[in-house]
């Protein structure tokens, strides 16, 4: 990690999954990657879609909207998106960060939940900040986009 006016950023960033056969990683200016391999590594790309009613949005589940009074401004993005999906997890972060979905937040995590998945979305070309736009994993929550999205996300969700 290194310091940053949002506290401590993370520069390097691993997430494996074993029983998916899959692994993904980024270091900071070095973009973000996913392979078994280095040598059969593909590099990562958010996808480019600008319009919330063309976007696919992952969400852990919605207890955790309700607790947080959150649960109207999530219900209206889940209506405006193409598609809504309950993933949770490093899972939805991977997705964004390999273009497969456009957003993803979840209302309450842990920074270790968080840190490996804000670079490498970062590092694909993504935004990673708190529902309340801080930029990193110190939030106690999380947003991460393809970046065109980001903002017209967090105005629903916000609260």
């Amino acid at each position: 990690m290194e310091a940053g006016e949002n506290g401590f950023q993370p520069v390097m960033g691993v997430v494996s999954a074993p029983a998916l056969g899959r692994r993904w990683w980024a270091a900071k200016g070095g973009g973000a990657y996913t392979g078994r391999s280095l040598t059969s590594a593909t590099r990562l790309h958010v996808s480019k879609i600008d319009r919330i009613e063309n976007a696919s949005f992952a969400y852990s589940s919605l207890s955790g909207w309700e607790e947080q009074g959150r649960l109207d401004g999530f219900l209206d993005l889940t209506r405006d998106c193409w598609r809504t999906r309950g993933y949770g997890d490093f899972w939805p972060y991977m997705m964004v960060a390999e273009g497969a979905v456009d957003i993803c937040a979840e209302p309450e995590l842990s920074l270790w939940d968080m840190a490996a998945n804000a670079i490498i979305v970062q590092e694909a070309g993504g935004v990673f900040t708190s529902l309340d736009g801080v930029t990193g994993p110190h939030g106690g929550n999380a947003a991460a986009s393809n970046g065109l999205l980001h903002e017209k996300m967090l105005g629903y969700l916000r609260g």
